[in-house]
């Protein structure tokens, strides 16, 4: 694990990658990041390093969600992504898969676990931190909806270029200066009444 080491290792392995794949950044057509919702700290050093990146090399960049790419390497037609958010809330969205894309069924929302809105139908794929962090009320909440649950599903580098692709190609991207991590939420820590009282 990197831990607080992300800023330092992120430059060696971009040049590692890109040495391994024979090219250099000024030969590639764009950035693909992948924007959040997330850890703040994580979010801001990756669109960082892309917006960095691209600047540098006057290349434009497409910011995927998270939850999307989560969605996308599940690998079905109809999955519910959650992620622990921390603050006893998780990070929660869900897609149908649509040709080359995913198509929005539930907007990304931060909420409590008991509350995830329940999408319409059943046969849904769950995966995502959030169904490990938090298994029984999700399990209940979600019941009749799905069908099989991947509490280790993490959101991969290849699926979010997967995803950026078409949208490279449809001109979706955007100018380097105008990257910017997908939040979702503004309040990043509990106070400390809050933790007291959540304990209760």
């Amino acid at each position: 694990m990197a831990g607080n080491r992300h800023s330092e290792l992120l430059l060696p392995m971009v040049r590692e990658l890109l040495a391994e794949a024979g090219l250099s950044l000024g030969q590639l057509d764009g950035i693909a990041y992948g924007q959040g919702p997330g850890s703040f700290t994580g979010l801001r050093i990756g669109c960082g390093l892309a917006q960095g990146l691209a600047l540098g090399a006057d290349l434009p960049v497409v910011g995927v969600v998270t939850l999307e790419a989560m969605a996308w390497q599940a690998g079905g037609d109809q999955v519910i992504v959650c992620l622990d958010a921390r603050m006893h809330e998780v990070y929660y969205a869900a897609y149908r898969r649509l040709g080359d894309g995913l198509e929005t069924v539930l907007r990304p929302c931060v909420c409590k676990p008991e509350a995830v809105p329940v999408p319409e139908g059943d046969c849904w794929q769950a995966g995502g931190s959030g169904f490990a962090a938090y298994p029984e009320v999700l399990t209940a909440r979600l019941r009749t909806q799905i069908q099989g649950i991947v509490p280790e599903l993490w959101p991969h580098a290849r699926a979010v270029a997967e995803l950026a692709l078409p949208r490279f190609m449809a001109g979706d991207a955007r100018p380097a200066d105008l990257a910017e991590p997908y939040y979702v939420r503004d309040k990043v820590a509990l106070t400390t009444r809050e933790r007291r009282e959540a304990t209760r």
